[in-house]
């Protein structure tokens, strides 16, 4: 079984700006049920469909497969509730692993995200000095209830 082990923080300052390029993202939910997701992407010139299960911790259960752009672009516009989460993510090396920063737009401007996925719950990381509050626990950040109750509402 695929198995995501992932932790999320804030991010504070613009440090880690000049630290990587970022990338488009765009997507949205077809189903969000019992804390199982299943999730449309489109990045850059890609598609992607994935089904999360629900959090444990910091563990869920992920499965990710790419689709035809035409097919993820066709799912968004006729499938997904809306709005659609809308972002810029940034990948960070940091103490040996990747950080991933999500800059979110539209309904969720003002919003900036790190994750870092890790190979097990109890493995120790390095926190760079942008990193604030840790909210791996806290429902609210979850891209799937960013589009239910977007940051702009809080």
């Amino acid at each position: 079984m695929a198995k995501e082990i992932e932790r999320k923080y804030l991010v504070k300052g613009n440090d880690w700006r000049g630290l990587a390029q970022g990338s488009v993202y765009r997507q949205g939910y077809i189903a969000t049920q019992d804390g199982v997701t299943v999730r449309v992407r489109i990045v850059g010139e890609k598609g992607y469909l994935t089904i999360k299960g629900p959090s444990v911790k910091y563990s869920r259960a992920e499965f990710e497969y790419p689709i035809p752009i035409e097919d993820a672009q066709e799912m968004l516009e006729t499938l997904c509730q809306s709005p659609f989460i809308e972002k810029i993510r940034y990948r960070v090396e940091w103490g040996n692993l990747i950080w991933e920063i999500d800059e979110f737009d539209g309904v969720n401007k003002g919003l900036i995200l790190a994750e870092v996925e890790l190979n097990d719950e109890a493995q120790q990381i390095e926190l760079p000095d942008w990193i604030d509050t840790e909210v791996s626990e806290d429902p609210k950040y979850f891209n799937s209830n960013l589009v239910k109750c977007p940051f702009s509402q809080w």
